[in-house]
């Protein structure tokens, strides 16, 4: 893991595409501000893992699933 100390307003450069930059200092927290491309999906951990829990879920339904939603829908 790479540990950088950063400033208020001053930024992270990833590649060509992503800056993070320090925005405001709050107490214990830090406020970030991220800029990159829409192509890039951004999360917190704590959602990114629960969206990957979820479609591992999904990932493992019966085969037969389509089956059962399609006689609720009659």
């Amino acid at each position: 893991m790479l540990v950088l100390t950063r400033k208020q307003n001053e930024s992270i450069q990833i590649n060509d595409t992503i800056e993070i930059k320090v925005l405001g200092l709050e107490g214990d927290q830090v406020k970030l501000g991220i800029s990159a491309p829409e192509s890039v999906s951004i999360n917190r951990k704590e959602v990114y893992l629960d969206i990957q829990k979820q479609n591992s879920e999904a990932a493992n339904l019966p085969a037969d699933i389509l089956d059962v939603l399609q006689q609720e829908d009659k």
